[in-house]
C-alpha cells in the first residue's frame, strides 16, 4: 500500500538516503525529502525535527530518519509528542515496531545496515499494520509519560 513519507538524514545518512528515495518511488510511495543532498556537516536534530513536525502534520504519513547509527536521530525524534521513533536494524523489529509499537518514524544506521538491508527494513515497516488492541493502551501510556526530578525521588 502506497504511503506518504517524509525522508532525511544528516551528512552520515546522505548516501543510503539518496539510495532509498527511488527505491521507494518506483514503489509507489509519494516522497519527500527534506535533506541534505551533500555529506557537508549537519546537526542531526534539525533534519529529525523537520521530518517530525511534517509526520504530525499529514494524517498517514510515515517518516525515514538516517544517521550513522540510527541512535541520534531517534533519541532527537523521540522527543516530540505524538511521534513513536524506532531504530531498526533487521526486518523483525521493523515489523515489531509497526505491529505492537505503532511505529511512526523509522531511523536508520548508514554504518550499521547496508542499502540491500536497508531496502528490507523500509519494506516491512511500510508493509505492516499496527495490531491495535491489547497494544493501543501501551500507546496511549506512552503519549502521557512524562516525568519530572520529583518522580525519580518517590
Amino acid at each position: 500500500m502506497p504511503s506518504r513519507i517524509f525522508i532525511g538524514s544528516d551528512h552520515a545518512g546522505v548516501a543510503l538516503k539518496a539510495a532509498l528515495v527511488p527505491f521507494l518511488t518506483t514503489a509507489g510511495h509519494t516522497v519527500t525529502d527534506l535533506g541534505p543532498q551533500d555529506t557537508t556537516s549537519v546537526d542531526y536534530p534539525d533534519y529529525a525535527k523537520a521530518v517530525c513536525h511534517k509526520v504530525l502534520a499529514t494524517p498517514g504519513s510515515l517518516g525515514i530518519l538516517i544517521c550513522g547509527t540510527g541512535l541520534g536521530m531517534s533519541m532527537a525524534a523521540n522527543r516530540m509528542p505524538g511521534i513513536r521513533a524506532a531504530v531498526c536494524v533487521n526486518e523483525f523489529l521493523a515489523r515489531m515496531a509497526r505491529m505492537h509499537n505503532n511505529a511512526n518514524v523509522l531511523c536508520l544506521g548508514e554504518r550499521v545496515v547496508g542499502q540491500g538491508l536497508a531496502a528490507s527494513i523500509v519494506e516491512v515497516f511500510l508493509a505492516t499494520a499496527f495490531e491495535g488492541g491489547r497494544h493501543q493502551r501501551r500507546i496511549d501510556g506512552i503519549e502521557t509519560c512524562r516525568f519530572s526530578l520529583d518522580d525519580a525521588n518517590s
